[in-house]
């Protein structure tokens, strides 16, 4: 009998070996006309009901059992899936190439047949934004914006009437880190804030994180913007531009050697100056204003198992104003960013990435009034080395890990004093400002672990630590999110969080517009600290076509900075001693259904939010509601493709009034009538006034064509758009005003931005 067991053993033992055995298909997915790689591309395994997500390189690699035959199904919103059925008795590395969909298609509902990752991943408050709705949108003047996409999501508040800052779950603009192929860009807008600094065409993948973060981000509270640039064309040279109310762009891209390396360069810049100047006689010109913008980037294939990736960004304003009343000012900003990246493949399972990314920040504020004036510099330079580990062991894990080190210098500075008998007001000497220098290392390690079919977890910690000549700060973040799958459609997701930064923007009370400091931890300045806990449900509906969820989350945050009241002028040496420090808290719920595929796309938003804020020395030490606190906001959004030559797209917004102070009482101020125009306010509380609701309606229409210029013929969009369609009086601030008979304060509201029309002409070849 035993003898009989035996041979029955070693009949079916290659059989058993098989049924254990596990194989490895690993490779890259690309865009099939142009080479480019498909960030956060879905690969989908038939058989195994499990799959992956390409990396921010294209990359991908899942191990699965061994079987005669494997399906795979690869696919990524806007693109036409591809199903494949492979062998499954061998490791395998396989590319795969997806082509785009046309907007003439009809709906296929196989184009999202198995991209669930947002029910099967642990994975929540992570949203990837296709760039087709950016394109599509309606935009100010016809200027395509990410940020401005970016405040239609949920748990986002936008800022003033018309500009791009955001606040992400009861967090500050600085508490967002936003990176552009891995480089921080401090400041992220032009004109004011009216346009993001980011030419959509130079752009492959947006992904906004506002909670469960991978360990592999840090120095941030409340949000991750992570913004990737093209790579080039592989395939063939080509070009795309566009003439606007406002400005102009070209991006010119194609192989350097064919299938194997590529460039692309983006610029962007503005006209109006130059008209102004040509029109306007010189002895009037007093008034100037210009922005630009440039991106570049090539890529190389070393080898089979080498990239070479290169990045340069620069963007800038210069801005001058003489205005008839006494007040004038001249603005000077930008942003500098190069990366070198190179990636490694090891072998099947294991992928790296080393990056040196530097990062120049700056911004000059002159204004003059009266018979004072204000300057105002704040400059940042770092330098980054990076190493990011990917393993890839099994089906059921995924592994990062690595270490960053970055070396800052800040030189913050702001005075203020009374404009010299000459008056000529010397520039700042940057050479004199006192340099901040810190270093800041980190380590993490991130495991993504499938513990059975319905439950997986994301767990990893970082560990910053920031070390300055007189102070060093260490601290630990642990990260876990965890997943819960009650069915093919439906999955619980729950996540904790604890966040660190180490660099921190205070606003300048000296100057006369809105500007920014930005000053590193010190003895006095603690690190800002953040936890936060998030819990979600998440339902996919008519076979992936919809997604929906709901998630509610609590975040606490210490160690906020603001400057003391009546702090008005400073200089580097004492800014920190000039500061406040204090708590905030939000907290709410985020619903967000989305429509992926067919010719009719979108999503709706709606976020129920409150965040409020806590420093012993101001308000009297009484909780206060932050200024982007606004209880309701709503956003739909929708693209239609009428037909092969029409698309229409629309945005309707809806949010609660923000906060703002405005004193309670006055009382006649006598012996001395200039002081306070001869009253002094008396405030109850800080924020204690709130604005009317804000709406408006955005649309706009592309007509698609494909005319011929020289005998070829090339793509073209003419496009219309009406910003604030029924010209709502949007609240943009409140000021007091006093009768000059009666002496009665009354409060006027200033309104910014009206309806808004605009055409555009974009072209590409």
């Amino acid at each position: 009998m035993k003898q009989k067991i035996t041979l029955l053993l070693i009949a079916f033992f290659p059989l058993l070996v098989m049924a254990q055995k596990k194989i490895t298909i690993s490779g890259y997915v690309k865009d099939t006309k142009t080479g480019e790689a498909l960030v956060s591309a879905s690969v989908y395994v038939t058989n195994e009901k499990r799959g992956t997500t390409t990396n921010s390189y294209g990359f991908y690699s899942i191990s699965v059992k061994q079987a005669d035959s494997i399906g795979v199904v690869i696919s990524y919103q806007g693109y036409q899936p591809q199903l494949t059925t492979i062998s499954g008795k061998a490791d395998q590395a396989l590319d795969y190439n997806l082509q785009e969909k046309s907007n003439s298609l009809s709906e296929v509902v196989v184009s999202a047949s198995k991209n669930n990752n947002n029910i099967t991943k642990a994975r929540m408050s992570v949203i990837n934004i296709p760039m087709k709705q950016i394109k599509t949108l309606p935009a100010i003047a016809g200027e395509r914006d990410i940020l401005k996409i970016v405040q239609l999501l949920p748990g986002v508040q936008s800022g003033q009437e018309g500009t791009t800052g955001f606040y992400v779950r009861g967090g500050n603009t600085d508490q967002n880190l936003v990176q552009l192929d891995e480089a921080t860009v401090y400041n992220p807008n032009h004109l004011f804030g009216l346009f993001s600094t980011f030419n959509t065409n130079a752009i492959n993948s947006v992904t906004l994180i506002k909670g469960g973060y991978p360990a592999q981000y840090g120095g941030r509270l409340s949000s991750i913007l992570d913004i990737t640039m093209k790579e080039g064309n592989k395939k063939k040279f080509s070009g795309e531009g566009g003439i606007g109310l406002v400005s102009s762009n070209l991006t010119l891209q194609g192989p350097i050697t064919k299938n194997k390396s590529s460039f692309i360069i983006s610029a962007r810049r503005t006209f109006l100056d130059l008209i102004a100047k040509a029109v306007v006689p010189k002895n009037k010109n007093n008034t100037n204003y210009y922005f630009y913008d440039i991106n570049a980037k090539a890529n190389f294939e070393l080898g089979k198992k080498d990239k070479l990736f290169l990045s340069f960004f620069k963007g800038l304003d210069n801005a001058k104003y003489a205005g008839a009343s006494s007040l004038n000012y001249g603005i000077n900003f930008g942003n500098t960013t190069g990366t070198v990246r190179w990636n490694h493949l090891f072998n099947k399972k294991l992928f790296a990435n080393t990056s040196f990314i530097y990062n120049d920040y700056h911004l000059s504020l002159t204004t003059t009034q009266d018979q004072y004036y204000a300057q105002l510099y704040t400059g940042i330079k770092d330098v980054n080395v990076k190493t990011d580990f990917s393993y890839f062991p099994s089906s059921t894990h995924s592994i990062k890990a690595g270490v960053n080190y970055a070396y800052s210098t800040l030189f913050p500075s702001t005075t203020s004093a009374k404009i010299p008998r000459s008056g000529n007001i010397n520039k700042p000497n940057l050479d004199s400002i006192e340099r901040k220098y810190s270093s800041l290392i980190s380590f993490y390690v991130n495991d993504d672990i499938t513990v059975s079919e319905k439950f997986s977890a994301s767990l990893g910690i970082r560990v910053p630590v920031f070390i300055k000549s007189d102070v060093q700060y260490l601290r630990y973040e642990p990260r876990a999110t965890v997943k819960y799958q009650l069915n093919d459609a439906i999955s619980i997701k729950a996540a904790y969080t604890i966040m660190n930064q180490f660099q921190h923007l205070v606003p300048s009370s000296t100057a006369s517009l809105p500007t920014d400091i930005w000053i590193s931890s010190s003895k006095i300045v603690k690190p800002q600290t953040s936890q936060q806990i998030a819990i979600g449900l998440f339902k996919n509906f008519k076979d992936n076509s919809f997604e929906a969820s709901i998630e509610g989350y609590y975040k606490t945050m210490n160690n906020q900075v603001l400057f003391k009241e009546g702090a008005q002028s400073l200089q580097s040496a004492d800014i920190d001693t000039k500061l406040t420090f204090g708590k905030g808290s939000s907290y709410g719920a985020e619903l967000f259904i989305k429509k992926n595929v067919g010719k009719f796309t979108g999503w709706l938003s709606y976020t129920l939010s409150w965040t409020n804020q806590k420093f012993d020395s101001l308000n009297l030490g009484k909780q206060f509601p932050f200024t982007y606190d606004k209880r309701h906001n709503l956003s739909i959004v929708g693209t239609y493709d009428l037909n092969k030559r029409w698309t229409i797209s629309g945005a309707f917004v809806f949010t609660s009034g923000g906060a703002f102070t405005l004193p309670t009482g006055r009382a006649g101020v006598y012996g001395d009538g200039s002081l306070y125009d001869g009253t002094y306010y008396d405030y109850s509380g800080r924020n204690n006034y709130r604005y009317r609701s804000y709406h408006r309606l955005d649309l706009s229409a592309i007509r698609h064509g494909n005319p011929k210029l020289f005998g070829k013929r090339y793509e073209s969009e003419l496009v219309i758009s009406v910003y604030n369609v029924y010209s709502r009086h949007n609240p943009y601030f409140i000021y007091l005003t006093k009768d000059p008979v009666t002496k009665a304060i009354s409060a006027k509201e200033v309104s910014l931005l009206p309806v808004i029309p605009s055409i555009s002409y974009n072209f590409k070849f």
